[in-house]
């Protein structure tokens, strides 16, 4: 252990020695390290912060929620694009029929959204604002939380009270520090009431839906004041399963319900895909498994130039002190002990590169994070691969260096 301890102090020696002595030299060579490692590490943590986000967007979705489109969220080869558009979008007819007759769901839901709407009070207003309309089996189906108030209740819904829940932005821009709550705005042209505000969701630009500048109100008092059947309406219809029940199982309790309602002859395709949040993060991953290779294609051979670099430097080093090691190995220094040596020089220099190069992956993070407003991190595990990496690196470049040096001739060595 002692002499472990000593090969590692006199390696951390001669390692910044060769820094110290060689500035311009041992910093090119060691740039191939500091690349690769910035490459491999700043690919893979730019991927996962993606996917968090990714994820985090989609989490609203539900990994147990399955929705009913016209359109398919993956490719299906075997089918045209035009013919999903003659198909019928899911209406509010769908969503009471499942609802009637589903035994292997607890929950389904039925909402309608539409842009470019005004929302006024006194004389401010926000324009260009986004409305949903929801049964009320939507609130369990959503992530979005009450900051302040309440959600309307099936009381409100069945009696299609003009009430309302602000998105965070939308409140804070229309009331200031007023107090939103029980206020009466208008909205459609109508007067609603303020009921609730949700919580501040922060900007993620994958999120399904920015419920932060979103108007929220039930389906029964929407459909009052706006034709709700028009194709220029966005619509979702949902579909939670009871627990422990297979989604496939679900899936196709879905199917024979809506042909039936449908009036579908056996042989006749479906006009309605059923859509499951899975189909998206198959996708995803895919596209991020191919990022991921490409960083690493380009952090390898970047690593490739920083090792031959780096064994240069090794031999160099070698050549230097080759009188030293044929002193050392005169006063009964082993072979092991000279090859530990140059194998931990080679080690800590890539580390030194390794570490530099993460350094500048955190900092440019730290940019993008702040800069950008984009959450970018590095992870430990990312973080300990680019060590590791490092440590793998110095091995293979100062392996053949430190044999060499090993196996010197102590007399030869003294007279060189």
């Amino acid at each position: 252990m002692i002499a472990i301890s000593k090969i590692l102090i006199e390696s951390l020696n001669q390692a910044f020695g060769s820094l110290a002595a060689n500035k311009l030299r041992t910093f090119l060579s060691l740039l191939g390290i500091m690349i690769g490692i910035f490459c491999i590490i700043a690919v893979l943590s730019a991927v996962n912060s993606l996917e968090d986000n990714v994820q985090e967007g989609f989490s609203e979705l539900g990994t147990d929620v399955v929705y009913i489109e016209r359109m398919p969220w993956s490719n299906q080869d075997d089918l045209p694009w035009w013919k999903y558009l003659s198909w019928p979008k899911p209406d509010f007819r769908d969503y009471e029929v499942i609802k009637e007759k589903i035994k292997l769901a607890d929950r389904v839901s039925y909402s309608v959204f539409k842009g470019r709407n005004t929302i006024k009070y006194r004389s401010a207003y926000l324009e260009d604002i986004t409305v949903l309309g929801s049964t009320p089996e939507y609130i369990e189906f959503s992530s979005s939380e009450l900051d302040k108030g309440r959600f309307f209740s099936p009381f409100e819904y069945d009696k299609s009270r003009n009430v309302l829940i602000l998105g965070h932005k939308i409140a804070t821009d229309l009331f200031g520090n007023k107090e939103a709550l029980n206020q009466e705005v208008k909205l459609l042209g109508q007067k609603y009431t303020v009921i609730g505000v949700l919580k501040a969701e922060g900007d993620n630009m994958f999120n399904f839906m920015n419920f932060d500048e979103l108007v929220w109100t039930s389906y029964s008092s929407l459909k009052k004041y706006m034709n709700t059947r028009e194709d220029s309406y966005g619509r979702m219809l949902a579909v939670r399963k009871s627990p422990d029940i297979e989604m496939d199982d679900a899936k196709a309790e879905i199917t024979g319900i809506l042909r039936a309602h449908r009036k579908l002859r056996p042989k006749e395709e479906s006009n309605f895909f059923i859509n499951e949040l899975s189909m998206l993060t198959k996708i995803l991953e895919d596209v991020f498994g191919v990022l991921n290779i490409a960083g690493f294609l380009i952090g390898i051979f970047a690593l490739i130039v920083g090792m031959f670099s780096v064994a240069n430097i090794m031999f160099v080093s070698v050549k230097e002190r080759t009188n030293q090691i044929g002193i050392k190995k005169a006063l009964g220094a082993k072979r092991y002990f000279i090859m530990l040596e140059f194998l931990m020089e080679a080690i800590i220099l890539c580390l030194i590169g390794g570490l530099i190069g993460i350094g500048l992956v955190f900092l440019l993070f730290k940019a993008v994070t702040i800069f950008l407003d984009f959450p970018l991190h590095l992870s430990v595990t990312n973080l300990l691969i680019g060590i590791s990496t490092s440590v793998l690196v110095g091995v293979i470049s100062g392996i053949i260096p430190a044999a060499l040096a090993s196996g010197l001739d102590p007399v030869i060595a003294i007279r060189s």
